[in-house]
């Protein structure tokens, strides 16, 4: 057993995506495209003084159920302690990015010798099981912009991506009930993802990217009305913006929000996904 570990995991903004569902959370989980962001989460575990297992995100106790999930999963009792640069529950993946992070660091620290399909198949179905994400963790695996062609774990799923980076930048406005929207119809919202996926699959530029990331948040219903005035002012300034999936986020490419005269939290599209520190 090792003292500690800690690793990171990018941020990941959904575009688009589809929701498809199964018993089994492995095989569950979401068809669509991304963007992984070199804003993210580190997260560090060691072993817990006591019998509980304690979760702190920013010196903050919180209770986060995939993390628990997670522990659960590896049999350990572990202090996790989590920072992000993003704010949690607005549409970057933070949940998975910490369930991601803590089956990464704890299985050093337990020394539990999972492969890193195996423990990516842990958190992504520790994910949906809680209801807070269906695609966040294979994406935030993989790094780059990630096409999620298949849904379900790394053992189910099929993964593509766009061969390109670029700057990002975001604002947030406040948090969207990942767990209300998914727990409801996803019918139309489903449709919606499809045909957006077919799109960039057709054509795989982060230009095709972003008009079918508009065109799903508009045809899925899922616009509000400072996210549809923000698009607004950025396609004024000839920017290219869409709405994060799920929270009332805006983000760009380029300087689209910049132009159009917000001060945005910048960073960049990360070339790798999760990796230990």
């Amino acid at each position: 057993m090792r003292d500690e570990a800690t690793a990171f995991v990018p941020g990941h903004i959904t575009g688009f995506f589809s929701a498809y569902h199964d018993e089994d959370p492995t095989k569950a989980g979401s068809r669509g495209g991304g963007l992984t962001l070199t804003d993210g989460v580190e997260v560090t575990v060691e072993p817990a003084d006591g019998t509980k297992s304690t979760v702190r995100l920013d010196g903050e106790r919180i209770d986060v159920d995939p993390v628990t999930t997670v522990l659960e999963a590896l049999n350990a009792t572990a202090r996790v302690e989590a920072t992000s640069e993003l704010p949690i529950g607005s549409g970057f993946g933070v949940s998975g990015a910490m369930a991601l992070g803590t089956a990464l660091a704890a299985n050093r620290v337990f020394e539990r010798g999972l492969s890193e399909n195996e423990l990516v198949t842990i958190a992504h179905g520790a994910e949906v099981q809680a209801g807070t994400g269906l695609g966040d963790v294979v994406a935030q695996a993989r790094g780059g912009v990630p096409l999620r062609l298949e849904p379900g774990g790394p053992h189910e799923n099929e993964l593509d991506a766009i061969p390109a980076r670029a700057r990002v930048e975001y604002v947030s406005f406040g948090e969207l009930s990942t767990e209300a929207v998914l727990s409801g119809d996803t019918e139309t919202l489903t449709a919606a993802g499809d045909r957006a996926l077919a799109r960039v699959v057709e054509e795989p530029t982060l230009t095709s990217f972003m008009v079918a990331s508009r065109r799903f948040a508009r045809e899925a219903g899922l616009l509000t009305d400072r996210v549809t005035a923000t698009l607004e002012d950025v396609a004024a300034a000839d920017g290219q913006a869409s709405m994060a999936m799920l929270g009332e986020t805006v983000f760009a490419l380029g300087t689209g929000l910049s132009d159009a005269g917000y001060e945005p939290s910048v960073c960049a599209v990360h070339p790798a996904g999760a990796i230990m520190k």
